[in-house]
């Protein structure tokens, strides 16, 4: 996969202004994703991946001052007056105003995997069980038929089909085996459509397999409203209740003109919920954004900027009908 990030350069030549920024670009980005927008949009890509810099300087720049792992070093604390070494994880450490700062403004793609895993829990998950858990959890699935396989075999082929790893042998094989062993793992969730978007966006950003894998199941198990893939899909209703009252009361317009229009929002906030937005926002932008101790408050964050930016695209009217009228 590639690794370092690139601007976009385009040739305007003799054209408008009006005509460049219409003009198509097509290109490839850090996850090897098929991009394609006008002008606007590459600016906006560049701008994004410009602030990842300038993030990474500042995380180098502690590496250089304090060491490598310095977010993974022992503490001192004082404990009625007694002071004592505490080893701290950097999943602890996320409380701390510096690494909270940090992790706010993006985190360098390189950075991600080790980052990711720690500040998620997935790291203290993954040391609760023997090293050969994943391992035997897949050999024990292997050949084993379910409701939860047939469905991912029929999901697989429809993941990201236009990537060029996730639409290979390789990449829907390593696809497979984490949604059928965390199928195996939580039997309650099993398998729902969604997850599979989720699982391989992890896969494209972790370095190992088994790393997207506890990703998965701490996202799942610990950071998500329960119940979000169980076949009832209670708490992703919780969820969109939730966003409702949110919306009426951040975006009261917004909220007035769909009511009107007898157009549920929950039809398309959904996907974005389930899937973590990840067919819906640019790889690059989602994953510096991503912020796996609020991940949930961040959906609704991201949900009311996408409908906020609806409202400045279409320009609902003031006089627009709204609920009553």
């Amino acid at each position: 996969m590639p690794t370092n990030t690139h601007t976009i350069r385009y040739n305007t030549g003799k054209k408008s202004l009006f005509s460049v920024h219409l003009m198509s670009v097509k290109f490839e980005d850090l996850y090897e994703f098929m991009v394609e927008g006008n002008v606007d949009d590459v600016n906006v890509l560049n701008e994004v991946r410009e602030r990842i810099r300038e993030q990474g300087r500042v995380w180098w720049a502690l590496e250089a001052s304090k060491g490598a792992n310095w977010y993974l070093q022992p503490k001192i604390s004082s404990n009625e007056g007694v002071i004592s070494v505490t080893s701290l994880k950097l999943s602890v450490l996320t409380n701390t105003i510096t690494l909270r700062r940090l992790i706010r403004k993006g985190v360098p793609p390189v950075l991600r995997p080790k980052v990711w895993l720690s500040v998620s829990g997935a790291a203290k998950k993954l040391s609760t069980v023997p090293e050969t858990y994943y391992d035997e959890l897949i050999r024990a699935t292997e050949g084993k038929t379910t409701p939860a396989t047939r469905q991912i075999d029929h999901d697989l082929p429809r993941t990201f089909p236009c990537h060029p790893w996730l639409n290979s042998d390789k990449g829907q094989a390593s696809l497979r085996r984490v949604l059928v062993g965390y199928s195996f793992r939580d039997s309650e969730v099993g398998y729902c459509q969604g997850l599979n978007y989720v699982a391989a966006l992890l896969l494209l950003v972790m370095k190992t397999e088994e790393d997207a894998f506890w990703m998965l199941a701490v996202l799942l198990e610990n950071v998500l409203v329960s119940d979000c893939y169980t076949d009832t899909l209670s708490g992703c209703h919780v969820e969109q209740r939730v966003f409702k009252d949110l919306l009426a009361k951040k975006c009261p317009r917004i909220a007035a003109h769909l009511e009107a229009m007898g157009f549920d929002v929950s039809l398309v906030a959904t996907e974005w919920f389930l899937c973590l937005f990840s067919k819906s926002l640019p790889s690059e932008f989602l994953m510096s954004i991503l912020r796996f101790d609020k991940c949930l408050l961040q959906s609704f964050s991201l949900a009311l900027r996408a409908l906020n930016l609806e409202e400045m695209r279409t320009r609902i009217p003031p006089d627009a009908p709204t609920e009553g009228t």
